[in-house]
């Protein structure tokens, strides 16, 4: 049987990890795909840069289009990245007939609508397992390995510079600008971190996740963001003396009118294991009703982590080349016509709990009051924590946890105790989940 032909836009990194990994496990690999798989051509554009990065064997181009039209090609490997070039190409090689394989969270995320239905229109498939995650096989397991369950939550560490990045600042005791500096030097962050600091990314990966758990529409314009940038050292210490680590988790879950969609820094127990995945490894901890809650965890980006998901793509969509589309896997695991139309649920309305420190004058009747408010507000406390603030010895630190409450609730709550004389400093107000 004829191999399989791939023609691969970029050259950067993960492109470099899936020539690699083609090449050096080809037998293997079409053991597994029942035919070889071999790139016909890679568009670029600066060939010498990729002729370095590629190595002599490949075949370059500088015309993109041609390249994702071609009737020699079976399947495009989409690694620009990038909305706007990517989006055109991709919907070009689908108009074409193409199967396409894209690692290109940012993509789905905000046109993996538009995406679909052209793919569907077509008969051809879109494979994204490298789109969120890295190497870990979340996607696959969300669409495939979990398909008898009703998926209640999902919660991961899905971005590895913020968990780098809250390692060592939990570990070393620094701030987050100088760990910042720290993992540009490293390689773990880029020159311009914001996609990942923010928030941003993870919302990404977030938004797909939830689309396939809970069989709706990608949404990522109706997610919670909220990155690391304000997160202090103090509360990282404070956090870990009531027995809590800060991650940065994308959170989706289920409710009774809508589904939460959120990507915040979170309080988890030191006891769940995803609170001690450190350094820039990813972890994703997904609930059904059936098997309860299971965890995938591993490295998120690199070159060959990446790859390994690319090239599973690849073989996922040369076993099924031939098939009948009605008979693959859909694409967010819901067949299109029953995609649910549940909304997703204003942030004021998600229940969690909270850790709130508060900069507070050192007097009596100041924590009454406080706790007061939090009453009024039909708030109940969980823990409490006084602890001295600096040298000056009028002020002090106090620390609260919460049981779970609606986030609109507790808006209204900061807003009454920040307007309090005796509260000295806006609040510092961190969600926190249980994961249980």
């Amino acid at each position: 049987m004829n191999p399989i032909r791939i023609g691969l836009l970029g050259a950067g990194v993960v492109a470099s990890g899936v020539v690699k990994v083609l090449q050096r496990n080809q037998t293997e690999i079409q053991r597994r795909a029942g035919r070889g798989i071999e790139i016909a051509r890679v568009a670029v554009r600066n060939p010498e840069k990729a002729r370095a990065a590629l190595g002599s064997d490949v075949e370059l181009t500088t015309d993109f289009d041609a390249l994702v039209t071609d009737p020699a090609i079976d399947i495009v490997v989409e690694l620009i990245g990038g909305t706007t070039r990517a989006k055109e190409l991709v919907l070009k090689a689908i108009e074409a007939g193409k199967h396409v394989v894209t690692a290109n969270k940012a993509l789905l995320a905000v046109h993996g609508t538009e995406i679909f239905e052209a793919a569907s229109a077509k008969g051809v498939m879109v494979a994204f397992e490298a789109a969120v995650a890295g190497g870990i096989p979340i996607i696959k397991a969300l669409r495939e390995g979990l398909t008898a369950n009703r998926i209640q939550w999902i919660a991961g560490i899905i971005n590895g510079t913020t968990n780098f990045i809250l390692s060592e600042m939990r570990s070393r005791g620094l701030d987050f600008d100088t760990v910042l500096k720290e993992a540009q030097r490293l390689g773990y962050a880029e020159a311009d971190p914001t996609f990942d600091i923010e928030g941003i990314d993870a919302a990404h990966k977030a938004a797909i996740m939830s689309a396939i758990a809970f069989g709706v529409p990608v949404q990522f314009d109706k997610a919670y963001v909220e990155g690391i940038t304000k997160l202090q050292a103090a509360d990282i210490t404070y956090a870990e003396q009531l027995g809590y680590r800060i991650k940065l988790l994308g959170i989706t879950k289920r409710r009774e009118h809508g589904i939460e969609l959120r990507v915040h820094p979170t309080l988890v127990p030191q006891s769940r294991l995803i609170a001690n995945v450190e350094g820039a490894m990813n972890a994703v901890v997904v609930h059904g009703d059936a098997v309860g809650a299971t965890l995938y965890y591993g490295k998120g980006a690199g070159s060959e982590p990446t790859a390994s998901a690319v090239v599973a793509d690849l073989v996922d969509v040369t076993r099924l080349h031939t098939a009948d589309p009605d008979h693959r896997v859909p694409y967010l695991a819901f067949q299109p016509h029953a995609l649910d139309d549940t909304p997703v649920l204003p942030m004021d309305q998600v229940v969690t709990s909270f850790y709130l420190r508060l900069r507070v004058a050192d007097q009596a009747g100041v924590l009454a009051r406080i706790t007061g408010i939090l009453a009024e507000h039909d708030i109940s406390i969980d823990a409490v924590l006084q602890r001295e603030a600096g040298d000056d010895e009028n002020q002090t630190d106090l620390i609260i946890l919460t049981h779970d409450t609606e986030e609109g609730r507790m808006n209204r709550a900061m807003a009454q105790m920040e307007a309090l004389p005796t509260v000295l400093q806006p609040i510092v107000r961190i969600r926190k989940e249980e994961l249980n």
